[in-house]
C-alpha cells in the first residue's frame, strides 16, 4: 500500500469504516494492501476481532506480546483460541538481556516502586517485543474502545501513528461492553475466565487485580499509580517514539 499523505489517508478511511460492521472493517483494511497486523492481549474485545478474522479466512497477521508475566489463564486462551480458529498467533517475547538489565536496575519487580520504574519494565515486556511485531507492517488493527477509560474516549476508527509510520485501525472504537458481551455468547467466541471474576482488562500478573463494582474498566491495571489515565504506553506517541529512539 503506497501513501502519499497519510494523515488524509487515515481521515478517509475513518470515515469509510463508520459505516461498515465488523466483519466489513476488517474485510475492507484486509485488503488495502501491505502487511496487516492485529495484536491482541486476549481480552474480550481483541477475542471478538480474532473471532471474525479466523472465520471469514482474512489475511491478517494475528500477534501476541507474550511478556512472561501473563496469567496462566492467558496463555491457555492462546492455544485455545489457535485451535478453535485455526489459525497461528504469534508470539513476541521480550529479550533475556534486557529483562536482565532491568532487574539489575530496578529489581524484578520494581514497577511498584516508582512510575519510571513500571514505564521501563512496559518498555522491555511490551513496546520493544511490539515493534518487532510491526516491523514491515502498513496498517495495525487494535481492540481500543472508546469506552474503555477516559483517555480512549475519542478513539477514531483509523488514525495515522507517526512515530510508528503507520495507520492504525481501532475497528471496535464504537462497541460498548454490553455489544461485545452480547457477540461473545452468540458467536461462542472462547474468552478468558478472569473476565467473570471481575478482571475486565487483564495484562501482566502483577499488574493487574479485579475491580470493585463502579470502577472504570482499566482501574485494575497499575492500581498502586493514582494517574487515572495510566497506560503501558503502546497506545501513547511519547513511549513510542522513545523506544524508537533506542
Amino acid at each position: 500500500m503506497t501513501v502519499t499523505n497519510p494523515i488524509a489517508e487515515a481521515e478517509a478511511l475513518n470515515d469509510k469504516l463508520a459505516g461498515l460492521d465488523l466483519a466489513g472493517r476488517l474485510s475492507l483494511v484486509s485488503g488495502l494492501g501491505g502487511r496487516v497486523v492485529f495484536t491482541t492481549s486476549l481480552g474480550i474485545e481483541d477475542q471478538v476481532i480474532t473471532a471474525e478474522i479466523g472465520t471469514h479466512r482474512l489475511p491478517i497477521d494475528v500477534a501476541t506480546l507474550q511478556t512472561g508475566r501473563l496469567f496462566p489463564e492467558t496463555l491457555s486462551l492462546i492455544d485455545e483460541t489457535e485451535s478453535q480458529y485455526d489459525i497461528r498467533i504469534h508470539r513476541y517475547e521480550p529479550e533475556q538481556a534486557d529483562i536482565d538489565a532491568y532487574a539489575a536496575k530496578y529489581g524484578l519487580n520494581g514497577f511498584y516502586e516508582s512510575v519510571e520504574a513500571r514505564h521501563a519494565c512496559c518498555g522491555v515486556r511490551k513496546l520493544k517485543p511490539l515493534a518487532r511485531a510491526l516491523e514491515g507492517a502498513s496498517i495495525w488493527i487494535t481492540g481500543l474502545r472508546r469506552g474503555q477509560s477516559a483517555n480512549r474516549a475519542e478513539t477514531p476508527f483509523a488514525e495515522y501513528d507517526a512515530e510508528r509510520h503507520l495507520l492504525k485501525v481501532n475497528p471496535l472504537a464504537d462497541w460498548d461492553i454490553d455489544r461485545i458481551k452480547a457477540f461473545v455468547a452468540e458467536k461462542s467466541i472462547p474468552v478468558n475466565p478472569l473476565h467473570a471474576r471481575g478482571y475486565p482488562s487483564i495484562g501482566c500478573e502483577p499488574c493487574t487485580r479485579a475491580i470493585k463494582p463502579g470502577e472504570p474498566e482499566r482501574a485494575g491495571r497499575w492500581w498502586w499509580e493514582q494517574d487515572e489515565t495510566r497506560e503501558c504506553g503502546l497506545h501513547v506517541a511519547e513511549e513510542a517514539a522513545a523506544i524508537a529512539a533506542q
